[in-house]
C-alpha cells in the first residue's frame, strides 16, 4: 500500500477549497473552479485504490488578510492597508510577531481560529451583520480576539451549511504554524543572503532581463512567506518519523501557482528532501467565469459566495422536482424529508458535477440552466438515469409490494448467468468491463472529467439497452434475470462513480 499525502491549499481567499486562508473561510468566494470539489474527488478515488491516504486542510495566514474575518472586512482591511503606511507596518509587523510565536499574537490567532473552524462548516448571518458593524472600533489584534467572541456569542444560529453540505469529511487542520519548527534552511547550504533577505536560486529560473529568478524562504523584515512553509512541509512529510511518509503528494491548487511550485519542488529535490519514489504533483485548476465570460461575479460586482451559489442551485431544483409532484404547489416546508433530500441532491450535485465534469485546467463558463439540465452529461442526467434503474428493479423484485409506493423497499437480485440476445447488450457490457481501467488512469493523470465521460457514456449505452431490450417482460426468465443482472452492475457502476465525485444517488426522482 502506498501513502499518498493530499493538500488543498490557496493563499488568499477560498476559491472552492478546503483550505481557506484563516479567518475568510466562512464567506468561500468563486474565482475559480471546484478546488474543493477536485480535492475532495481526488481524495474519494484514492480511497477506493489500495492508497493509505492523510487529507490535510492547510490553513495559510496572509497579510493584511490577518486582520479580517469576511470579505467586507478584508476589502475594508486591504483599502486601509494600501493608503495608510502606519497600519501596513503594524500588520507586517504582526505577522512577523505571528510567525516567531509572540505569545499575545499567537493566543489572538488561535482564538479567531477556534471560531473560524465553525465557520468551515456553518455560517453565522447574525454574526456577519455584527462584525461589519463594529468593525472601525477595533484594530489589529483586538479586533481578531473581538471578532472570535462575536462568533462565539451567536454560535447557536449557525445556518448555511457549506462542508456539511458537500459531504467533505476526513480533513486534518494544519495551520501554518506547524511548520515552524521546520522552517531553517540555512544549514542545508539551500538559502542564501539576498539583499538582505534569504533567497534559493535555481537553475532554469529568470527574470525577464535574465538575471536569476530567486525564491524567497525569508523576507528581509525576518518573516517567513509560502516557498518557507511549503519546504518545511515537505521536508515533515517525506523526511520526519512522525510525518505522514508520504511517497506521492499532491497539491490541489489553482493554475496560476504553477511556477510557484515548479519552484518549490525542484528547491526540495536540490535540497535532497526527495527519497527514490516520492512524486510532488501539483493538481491545478482553472477560473469560473459568468455567462459572458468574464469574472464570475453578481450584478453588483461583488464576488460570488458559495453558500449563496449552492443555495440558488438547490433552488431552482426544487422548483423542477415540485413541479414533477401530484400538487406542485405544495409549499416547501410540507414537502416530506425525503423530497428535500432529493431537491437537495439534485442541487448541489448539479454544482459539484458541472465543475468536476470539465477539464480541470481549464476555465469554464458558469451557467445554472445547464448544470441543471436533464439533457447531456450533467448530474441531473446521471440522477434520473439511476432512479429509473432503480425503478425498473423495484418493479421486477417488488414480491407483492406496489412498486409505485414511495416506501416499497429496495431489493437488488442475485447475480445471474448473462445471456446475449442483443448487439446493445454487449455495448452496454464492454462498456462496463472498462470501469478497472478509467479508475487506474484517473488515479495516474488526475481528471476527474473522464469520470464524468465514461458516466456520460455508460448512461446513454444503458438507456439504448433498455429502450431496445425489455426487462420485465423479457422473453423468459432466464433472459429476464440476465437484464436485471445488468442492471444491478449498471446502477452499481453509476453508484460507485457518483459516490467517486462526492455526490449522492437518490432511489427516486
Amino acid at each position: 500500500t502506498s501513502r499518498l499525502f493530499i493538500e488543498s491549499t490557496l493563499p488568499g481567499m477560498l476559491n472552492f477549497t478546503s483550505s481557506p486562508t484563516i479567518a475568510s473561510g466562512a464567506l468561500m468566494k468563486i474565482t475559480s473552479p471546484g478546488g474543493e470539489f477536485i480535492f475532495s474527488s481526488v481524495k474519494l478515488k484514492m480511497e477506493t485504490l489500495p492508497y493509505s491516504t492523510s487529507n490535510i486542510r492547510y490553513s495559510k495566514l496572509n497579510k493584511a488578510e490577518f486582520l479580517g474575518d469576511l470579505v467586507q472586512l478584508y476589502k475594508a482591511a486591504k483599502k486601509r492597508f494600501d493608503v495608510d503606511d502606519d497600519f501596513k507596518v503594524r500588520s507586517r509587523e504582526g505577522v512577523v510577531k505571528l510567525q516567531a510565536g509572540d505569545e499575545e499574537a499567537y493566543a489572538a490567532w488561535e482564538s479567531l481560529c477556534a471560531a473560524s473552524r465553525v465557520e468551515y462548516q456553518k455560517v453565522s448571518l447574525v454574526a456577519v451583520r455584527c462584525i461589519v458593524l463594529m468593525f472601525r472600533v477595533f484594530v489589529f489584534c483586538r479586533l481578531i480576539s473581538f471578532i472570535a467572541s462575536i462568533f462565539s456569542m451567536f454560535v447557536k444560529n449557525r445556518v448555511a451549511l457549506i462542508y456539511d453540505s458537500l459531504n467533505i469529511q476526513g480533513l486534518e487542520e494544519r495551520g501554518e504554524s506547524f511548520y515552524n519548527p521546520f522552517f531553517d534552511l540555512t544549514d542545508m547550504g539551500l538559502a542564501v543572503k539576498s539583499e538582505g533577505a534569504m533567497a534559493v536560486f535555481l537553475d532554469g529560473y529568470a527574470n525577464r532581463d535574465g538575471t536569476p529568478l530567486p525564491m524567497l524562504v525569508r523576507k528581509s523584515d525576518g518573516g517567513f512567506n509560502y516557498a518557507t512553509t511549503d519546504l518545511a512541509a515537505i521536508r515533515h512529510r517525506t523526511q520526519f518519523e512522525d510525518g505522514e511518509n508520504a511517497e506521492r503528494v499532491l497539491y490541489v491548487t489553482d493554475a496560476g501557482q504553477s511556477q510557484h511550485f515548479d519552484m518549490v519542488f525542484a528547491a526540495a529535490k536540490k535540497a535532497g528532501f526527495l527519497g527514490d519514489g516520492i512524486s510532488l504533483e501539483h493538481v491545478p485548476f482553472g477560473l469560473v467565469q459568468g455567462e459572458d465570460g468574464k469574472k464570475f461575479a453578481t450584478r453588483s460586482g461583488d464576488t460570488v459566495k458559495l453558500k449563496d451559489l449552492l443555495d440558488e442551485a438547490v433552488k431552482i431544483a426544487g422548483v423542477d422536482v415540485r413541479s414533477r409532484r401530484d400538487d406542485p404547489d405544495e409549499a416547501e416546508e410540507d414537502l416530506p424529508d425525503a423530497v428535500k433530500k432529493v431537491i437537495e441532491t439534485v442541487g448541489i450535485g448539479a454544482v459539484k458535477y458541472a465543475d468536476l465534469s470539465m477539464n480541470r485546467e481549464s476555465n469554464y463558463k458558469f451557467s445554472y440552466e445547464r448544470m441543471l439540465s436533464l439533457n447531456g452529461n450533467t448530474a441531473p442526467y446521471m440522477l434520473y438515469a439511476y432512479a429509473r434503474i432503480c425503478g425498473i428493479v423495484r418493479k421486477a423484485t417488488a414480491a407483492g409490494q406496489d412498486a409505485s409506493d414511495e416506501n416499497a423497499t429496495m431489493v437488488w437480485p442475485e447475480p445471474a448467468k448473462i445471456i446475449i440476445t442483443d448487439d446493445l447488450e454487449v455495448d452496454l457490457i464492454r462498456n462496463l468491463v472498462k470501469l478497472p481501467d478509467i479508475l487506474s488512469e484517473v488515479e495516474k493523470e488526475l481528471y476527474p472529467n473522464k469520470l464524468c465521460d465514461y458516466l456520460f457514456e455508460t448512461s446513454q449505452m444503458f438507456n439504448k439497452f433498455y429502450e431496445n431490450c425489455s426487462v420485465n417482460n423479457a422473453e423468459t426468465e432466464e433472459i429476464k434475470a440476465s437484464r436485471l443482472s445488468l442492471c444491478t452492475v449498471s446502477a452499481g457502476t453509476i453508484r460507485l462513480l457518483m459516490g467517486l465525485l462526492g455526490i449522492n444517488v437518490v432511489e427516486r426522482l
